[in-house]
C-alpha cells in the first residue's frame, strides 16, 4: 500500500520475531524486509513471505526501507547503528542502546550530526500502566515523590546459562542484563539520577558474575529509590510476571514498584493510588482508587509510535539521548557494586543535547 510506512527488522531471534509480526498485523505499517546473517533465519523469513538479506549493506542498496529496527545482541548496536544513520535511515534500536555509555554516545553524536531519528526500544514506556501513572503522577495525584521500592526478583534455571554459557561469566549478571529496564522506568518517574549506592553478591552456582545486587539511587529532585535484583530468587515481585507485557512469563496479582509520595502511594502494576481520605495523617483512614488504563501491547503502541517520528508528526518519546543515560546509571551501579564507593553520574555533552527529529520526506 502507498500510506504504508516500511520498516526492515534486523536479527530474526526472538525479539524480532515479535516486532515483524506486530508489522505483519498493524495497519499503516509493513515489514520491508529481515535482515540476518543465519541463513536459516533468513530461510524462515522467505517461507514465511519476507524480503531477506544477509546484511545492513546490501539491503540498504537493493531496498532501503523507512525505517529500521535493530533487534541483534548488544555489541553489534554499535556497528549496524552507525550504519543506519550513514544511510539516513531513521533507527530504533533494541536495549540497551548499546554496551558502554560512551558507545551510545558516539551513536548519539552521529545521529543528531545527520539529523536522523535515533529510538531506544524501551517499551514500557508506552505500556498503558506506565503511561496512567506517569500522568497521575503529573498531575500530583500522589504529591511530590519522596521514596520508590523496585524489586526485580525471579529464578532463571540452569538451563537458561547451559544454553548460553556467556551468561555465567562476569558482566553478564542481573545488574548488566536486567536492571537497565527498571531503571530506566525510575527515570522516566522520577527524573535524572545523582548517585549511585550499590551492593552485590557473588553467584550463589558459582558464576563469575552476581546473582543478587541492590543499590539506592539518589535523584536530582531529591527523592530516593531503592532497587532490587536477582535471578535466583522464587518470588511472584517482577516486571516480567505481575504485568502481563509477554505471554511468555505467568502472570501474578501482584505488584513490584511501591511509588511514596507526600500526599499519596501508588503501587504497580496494580494501579492503586492510596491517599487519606481527610487529612494526611496515619490515625485516620486511608483508601485507595485504582486508575484507569489502556491494554494495547506496548510493542505495537511503540512502532506506530516509530511511524509517527519517521513521517515526522512527533519526537521521539525514548531517544537515544535517553536510552544513554539509563545505561550510566546501570554502569554507575555495576561500578559501585565493584567498589563498595558511591558513584555520581557525571553529564556527558551530549546530555543536554537531544538528536534533531528527521523531517518527513
Amino acid at each position: 500500500m502507498q500510506n504504508e510506512t516500511r520498516i526492515a527488522v534486523v536479527g530474526f531471534g526472538l525479539i524480532g520475531k515479535r516486532h515483524a509480526e506486530v508489522l505483519r498485523r498493524s495497519p499503516g505499517l509493513a515489514l520491508a524486509a529481515v535482515v540476518d546473517p543465519d541463513a536459516e533465519s533468513r530461510a524462515a523469513a522467505v517461507a514465511m513471505g519476507y524480503a531477506a538479506f544477509e546484511s545492513l549493506e546490501q539491503m540498504f542498496e537493493q531496498a532501503p526501507p523507512d525505517g529500521v529496527v535493530l533487534a541483534t545482541p548488544t555489541p553489534m548496536h554499535l556497528e549496524q547503528g552507525l550504519c543506519c544513520i550513514a544511510n539516513n535511515c531513521p533507527v530504533l534500536i533494541e536495549k540497551p542502546i548499546a554496551v558502554t555509555a560512551a558507545e551510545a554516545e558516539q551513536l548519539t553524536v552521529a545521529a543528531e550530526q545527520a539529523n536522523v531519528a535515533l529510538l531506544v526500544g524501551h517499551h514500557r514506556r508506552h505500556n498503558g500502566m506506565v503511561r496512567a501513572a506517569k500522568a497521575a503522577i503529573d498531575n500530583g495525584s500522589i504529591g511530590s515523590i519522596r521514596a520508590v521500592q523496585a524489586t526485580c526478583w525471579f529464578y532463571k534455571p540452569d538451563y537458561y546459562f547451559d544454553a548460553a554459557p556467556w551468561r555465567k561469566h562476569k558482566g553478564a549478571g542481573p545488574i548488566s542484563v536486567n536492571l537497565v529496564h527498571d531503571v530506566d522506568l525510575l527515570r522516566h518517574f522520577c527524573g535524572e539520577v545523582r548517585s549511585v549506592q550499590a551492593i552485590a553478591v557473588p553467584s550463589a552456582r558459582g558464576f563469575e558474575n552476581e546473582d543478587l545486587a541492590t543499590a539506592i539511587l539518589t535523584f536530582e529532585q531529591g527523592c530516593v529509590a531503592t532497587i532490587s535484583v536477582s535471578d535466583s530468587i522464587v518470588a511472584p515481585w517482577s516486571w516480567e510476571l505481575t504485568s502481563c507485557e509477554n505471554p511468555a512469563y505467568p502472570a501474578t496479582n501482584e505488584s513490584c514498584y511501591l511509588i511514596g509520595g507526600s500526599e499519596g502511594g501508588l503501587s504497580l502494576p496494580d494501579l492503586r493510588v492510596w491517599r487519606h481520605e481527610e487529612t494526611q495523617d496515619w490515625w485516620t483512614p486511608i483508601g485507595s482508587q485504582t486508575l484507569l488504563r489502556s491494554f494495547e501491547d506496548p510493542l505495537a503502541t511503540q512502532m506506530h509510535h516509530f511511524a509517527q517520528v519517521i513521517q515526522g508528526k512527533c519526537q521521539p518519546l525514548v531517544s537515544g539521548v535517553e536510552g544513554m543515560r539509563s545505561l550510566e546509571v546501570v554502569e554507575a551501579i555495576a561500578i559501585s557494586a565493584a567498589t563498595g564507593d558511591a558513584v555520581s553520574i557525571q553529564k556527558s555533552d551530549a546530555q543536554s543535547r537531544e538528536p534533531a527529529q528527521k523531517p518527513a520526506a
